[in-house]
């Protein structure tokens, strides 16, 4: 793979469910560079999430083709594949009859790494998700918090050092202020690591804050990407809606605060 190949690409991928008669992805072709932070923005069936399942062989395309580093993934053990890129689950999607230091240590396990290296791996990514070691390390997930779990999550989804994170809707579940902490921690994370991350949300104000890029799906196609002032130049009436709801959330809060100033 060249310095300009692009890390994942997607070439005119359709996938098809319910033996054809849902048209989940439809003929969706994008580039992701390395070290870029892609958000995915959709409504309920837009085909964001199956679009990301794609990517990792969680489901296979019906026509068109992924690479990942160059590879075509299609001839790739999935199993292999996804031990070497990170996913994120909405839920956190942890196992619940695993100590915390389980779920983080399970697919270095898997992947035959030495015992004393994986325990070394868990506490370094309890600190890196600032997580305290002495309080975590043992506990179960039914003992933590939603945005505790998801810091989880993303440990979990580091622990074999991929390249890749895939992520699900992962904040979605947790109340704003936890969402917009973890959301700003994760960001800082896949700059400090070099991360390749692709999110998908419903939100378009947390993929305009966070990404580098942020791609509009509908009913399975790709309608708009690029950078947030690129998307703002889109004639698209659909992505002009999603990008109307921050647009009139920031100009209420720029007329509460400034009434509030005068009392």
């Amino acid at each position: 793979m060249s310095e300009t190949s692009p890390l994942i690409a997607f070439s005119h991928v359709a996938k098809n469910f319910n033996g054809g008669r849902v048209r989940a992805v439809d003929d969706v072709s994008l580039d992701i560079a390395a070290g870029e932070f892609l958000a995915v923005v959709g409504g309920s069936g837009s085909g964001k999430t199956t679009l990301l399942r794609l990517a990792n062989r969680l489901t296979d395309p019906d026509t068109g083709t992924i690479t990942v580093a160059g590879e075509d993934i299609a001839g790739v053990d999935p199993i292999g594949l996804r031990r070497r890129i990170g996913y994120v689950f909405q839920s956190g999607g942890l196992f619940p009859h695993m100590s915390i230091a389980g779920n983080i240590g399970i697919t270095p396990r898997l992947l035959g790494t030495p015992k004393s290296e994986i325990a070394a791996r868990v506490d370094e990514l309890l600190d890196l998700v600032q997580l305290d070691r002495a309080q975590h390390h043992d506990r179960f997930p039914h003992e933590l918090s939603g945005g505790q779990r998801q810091r989880v999550g993303v440990a979990r989804a580091l622990a074999a050092k991929p390249h890749i994170v895939l992520m699900d809707e992962p904040f979605g579940a947790l109340d704003p202020m936890t969402r917009d902490a973890l959301g700003n921690d994760y960001r800082a994370l896949h700059a400090s690591l070099g991360l390749t991350t692709v999110m998908i949300t419903h939100d378009m104000t947390e993929a305009l804050l966070l990404a580098d890029r942020v791609a509009v799906m509908r009913e399975g196609r790709l309608l708009a990407w690029g950078t947030p002032a690129e998307l703002s130049r889109s004639d698209d009436p659909y992505v002009g809606d999603l990008l109307g709801t921050p647009r009139r959330q920031a100009e209420r809060l720029r007329a509460v605060l400034s009434q509030s100033s005068t009392l």
